[in-house]
């Protein structure tokens, strides 16, 4: 008699428990292979033993940032599961509101221990990110056999002008704090008033806009979308074979925000160590090193679909991902930090802004044409990796959190 009949029959003979085990092996397996970026999977449990027994600062913080890159490759996969059979309206809003949830969770951590410049660094970090780098790779790799790749020009160019909104939004600030005169301690905390209840109001503005761009993408507007859509849906059928149930596909989304929650605990834990044992600054950490966190699997898709000479597909994974980030993300984390009465602005420093501007300024000329070239590409490249310098060299004066 075999024991272990009844452990794994119901009533009605059905090898049960058997078939539920060979399911989530089934649905481990697909995750598995759905990116190519998942074999760093095995950097999970060696940081958080890592972080669990604070040993090295510095293999924390790097085990942890190895570690989040798959879980951020997964938890978008998930999405676009429950995404895909929630019906295209529910769907895209799914998207729209979990798409950068490795930063959300990220940046919410970091708000929670004070480390307002690293929450302020890597949102204008990934922004930069977004519209030079995965921006710059696109063009190249998909430009180097092609003489040009043409793209959708008008969703391009409606997406690059509510960039330019967002832009003007972390402008007006630094221009506030600029302009306004104060030399003693008492007009300087008045300013510091003025200007977070201002980021506060432009936050709750922001919001609305980018409710607004979702009504008009998922409904007004549909048809100028729809196409990318059924495209983002073809694409993740070729690359990631078969799918998964809901209720699997929130299983997975589950376990992997609570491990993105343990590994960017101890990633934000140790980054005070790191700045004071590498001579690193805050503002250099955040703004270069941690989007790559939260953005290599978009970078990853982005590439291969513009190689597959669909730049427009590739332009809506990079700039919409940078909307998501300054309409929603940004003034998301101003709010969270009124809510825990932790003093988020939008204040951003006036090289940082410059920066930005520039990067704005940049990508949307160079699609304006609704064509790009490899030579575009170098230029977007040229331009993050000039950043990155000036970053890497700027002493971090302002690096003080806004407590102060």
């Amino acid at each position: 008699m075999n024991l272990h009949t009844p452990l794994l029959h119901e009533s009605n003979g059905r090898p049960k428990k058997i078939g539920i085990l060979k399911k989530v092996l089934r649905d481990s397996k697909i995750v598995f292979f759905s990116s190519p970026v998942n074999y760093l999977l095995v950097f999970i449990p060696l940081g958080l033993l890592f972080g669990l027994k604070e040993w090295s600062s510095t293999w924390v913080f790097v085990l942890n940032f190895l570690a989040i890159i798959p879980l951020a490759a997964i938890l978008a996969y998930a999405t676009e599961q429950v995404a895909s059979k929630a019906g295209s309206t529910l769907g895209g809003l799914l998207n729209a509101t979990l798409g950068n949830a490795v930063e959300l969770i990220v940046c919410i951590i970091a708000l929670k221990r004070g480390q307002v410049r690293i929450v302020q660094a890597s949102m204008l970090g990934s922004l930069l990110s977004n519209l030079l780098l995965v921006l710059g790779f696109c063009f190249l790799f998909g430009g180097y056999k092609r003489t040009q790749q043409k793209f959708n020009q008008t969703a391009a160019q409606t997406m690059s002008s509510l960039l330019a909104i967002s832009c003007a939004s972390l402008l007006i600030p630094a221009a506030f704090k600029a302009t306004v005169p104060g030399n003693t301690k008492e007009t300087m905390i008045m300013i510091d008033d003025k200007i977070l209840s201002l980021s506060r109001s432009t936050s709750i503005v922001l919001l609305l806009v980018y409710l607004l761009f979702l009504f008009f993408q998922l409904f007004t507007h549909k048809e100028m979308f729809e196409h990318q859509g059924e495209e983002i849906e073809d694409l993740s059928r070729k690359m990631k074979g078969d799918s998964l149930s809901v209720r699997s596909s929130i299983g997975f989304l589950f376990v992997s925000t609570v491990l993105v929650s343990l590994a960017a605990d101890f990633l934000v834990g140790s980054i005070d160590d790191i700045v004071a044992s590498s001579g690193l600054s805050k503002t250099f950490i955040g703004l270069i090193v941690i989007p790559i966190v939260g953005n290599a699997a978009e970078h990853v898709t982005s590439v291969i679909v513009a190689m597959k000479d669909n730049m427009s597909l590739a332009l809506s994974v990079a700039i919409g991902s940078s909307l998501q980030i300054s309409l929603f993300v940004t003034p998301f984390m101003v709010l969270i930090g009124w809510w825990i009465d932790v003093p988020m602005t939008l204040n951003f420093s006036t090289f940082e802004t410059a920066t930005l501007f520039t990067s704005v300024f940049l990508s949307n000329y160079l699609i304006l044409d609704g064509e790009s070239n490899w030579l575009e590409g170098v230029m977007s490249l040229a331009m993050y990796t000039l950043i990155a310098l000036a970053f890497f060299y700027y002493p971090d004066v302002q690096a003080v959190d806004a407590f102060h």
